[in-house]
């Protein structure tokens, strides 16, 4: 066996500095703390649920067998250790003995066992976790703390992704409500769920009981907090409005015009981060309609000036994206592609003449035998957030005015959305993924969606990119990985023009002042639950 056992290593002075950051202030037990968050969750169960944002709420209640470190190292959690074969196709954890779920439930190998069965279940097809579990042959619970996973070939990214899936308890799988998650749905995390208002807020209560945080929590045994309401607060503005009045204690998603109100103001806390995954992307559909067309997809990327309409809309807050990945992805972002393409009218002009749209029709649009260039962009009214209403529209009009295109804006709901997807009936789809690191999230977004590209929004089926991301996914030489997605990024980008990217997304957080503690998960960036939270008088 290769042993890979989990320390402290370069990411000590990381972890030990939460600790020393508090010294000055003796930590307050109890209170209640109420969050402005953006975005609902659309569902409780974390299996199902991809939004970035609901992790901020759902790791409240549920927790994963690794923690990470913010150099992308690994840590105790759920499991205590973990070994990996010399041919990289088997997986041990030694799991905790201490560890019980909300409902009483004990943690033990046959319950994690039967969450990675689960996951391979159809209720879960084209879900984020049933992605990380796909190559899993066998889990077994070869004693009562020792899980063995078995995988049907080398898959280096497997380690990155099934260490975060959240672990659910056994009876939460019988629950008639596993579907929607919730209160039924137990975990193992510091709080409880206690009660679910649809469109309003969530309540979560403090578990008594808890005492098996990673070591780079900021402390040990029960969260400081009685209790932790989110209130659902889509509007930026309201949210803003919310804390600045004193309705709420701290708030996400802060717009670029609005962070100057808390940024050195002594009466709030400000703080940002980039994610990693991948940045904000006009996916362009390959299968149908003018972006099958090479040329027209080229002529997107050109007739759209990225810096400017950034720069307009978020005001200095948000980073211009280039790549297939953010920069926040350390190991493999490729910063090569910085400024190897950008805004060119007269290369879009050009291209969409060769493309044959040289007519225009009555309101300035191009087109061909009669038909409008018209690109389809479907937006979930789900997932939009960070005004990226305005950066669309932006685009759009861009878009018209510098090249005669009409970029037609759709939002719509999750079902539609997921429809929409599923049948490949749209133009464009923007997304980006911040749940994913360290590479991971390119499978999804490159592999064709019959071979686990669930969100494979360019639905491409180029036989390189597969041929590369089975390269990949068989070495576990870090070096050679980047190399790979390195060329792939040029492929995609440059040569095929699979999408646009956009920004990088970005989390903020602001708070009162009198709210200590509330920061960033070390790796993924997100913003993290409330465990170390703590209200001063």
């Amino acid at each position: 066996m290769i042993t890979r056992r989990i320390f402290l290593g370069g990411a000590a002075a990381a972890i030990l500095s939460a600790p020393a950051a508090q010294a000055k202030e003796t930590p307050i037990q109890g209170g209640s703390l109420t969050w402005g968050v953006e975005t609902e969750p659309n569902t409780l169960n974390p299996h199902i649920n991809g939004q970035a944002k609901a992790k901020l709420i759902l790791r409240n209640a549920y927790e994963s067998l690794l923690a990470r470190t913010p150099d992308g190292g690994y840590l105790p959690w759920l499991a205590k250790d973990y070994d990996i074969s010399a041919d990289g196709r088997t997986y041990s954890f030694t799991l905790r003995e201490d560890v019980t779920f909300s409902d009483g439930e004990k943690l033990d190998a046959a319950a994690v066992a039967l969450n990675f069965t689960k996951l391979k279940e159809p209720l879960y097809a084209g879900s984020i976790s049933a992605g990380q579990v796909s190559h899993v042959t066998e889990a077994i619970a070869a004693s009562s703390h020792k899980l063995i996973l078995k995988l049907d070939k080398v898959y280096a990214p497997f380690l990155d992704g099934a260490a975060g899936i959240e672990i659910i308890s056994p009876k939460s799988f019988a629950s008639p409500r596993l579907k929607a998650g919730g209160p039924e749905i137990s975990g193992t995390g510091p709080f409880i769920i206690e009660r679910y208002v649809k469109g309003q807020d969530i309540r979560f209560v403090r578990r008594p009981d808890y005492t098996w945080a990673p070591a780079n929590a900021g402390h040990q045994g029960p969260a400081y907090l009685d209790a932790v309401i989110y209130r659902f607060l889509p509007e930026a503005a309201v949210r803003t409005g919310a804390l600045t009045s004193g309705q709420v204690d701290v708030i996400e998603g802060i717009s670029g015009n609005d962070a100057g109100l808390f940024r050195d103001n002594p009466d709030f806390t400000y703080q940002s981060v980039a994610n990693t995954g991948t940045p904000f992307t006009l996916y362009l559909n390959t299968s149908r309609g003018p972006t099958a067309d090479l040329k027209v997809r080229k002529a997107v990327m050109a007739a759209i000036d990225v810096e400017r309409i950034i720069q307009s809309v978020y005001r200095g807050a948000r980073q211009r994206a280039w790549g297939v990945l953010t920069p926040a992805d350390t190991d493999f972002y490729d910063r090569t592609i910085e400024g190897s393409y950008g805004f060119d009218a007269n290369s879009a002009n050009q291209l969409l003449d060769e493309a044959g749209w040289t007519a225009r029709d009555a309101e300035g649009f191009r087109s061909k035998d009669g038909e409008r260039l018209t690109i389809e962009v479907v937006q979930s009214q789900v997932t939009l957030r960070d005004q990226r209403d305005i950066l669309l529209q932006a685009a759009q009009a861009q878009a018209r005015q510098n090249a005669g295109i009409d970029l037609a804006l759709r939002y719509v709901d999750a079902g539609t959305y997921t429809q929409r997807q599923n049948d490949g009936v749209y133009g464009s789809i923007p997304n980006s993924t911040t749940t994913q690191e360290n590479g991971v999230t390119l499978y999804f977004h490159y592999l064709p969606r019959a071979k686990g590209g669930s969100i494979n929004f360019s639905r491409t089926q180029a036989p390189e990119v597969s041929a590369w991301l089975e390269e990949a996914a068989s070495t576990l030489d870090v070096k050679k990985r980047f190399e790979i997605y390195a060329r792939l990024q040029r492929f995609a980008l440059l040569e095929q023009a699979y999408g646009l990217p956009l920004y990088v997304p970005d989390d903020q957080i602001a708070a009162a002042a009198r709210v200590k503690g509330a920061g960033f998960r070390p790796f993924k960036r997100l913003p993290e639950n409330a465990y170390d939270i703590w209200l001063q008088g």
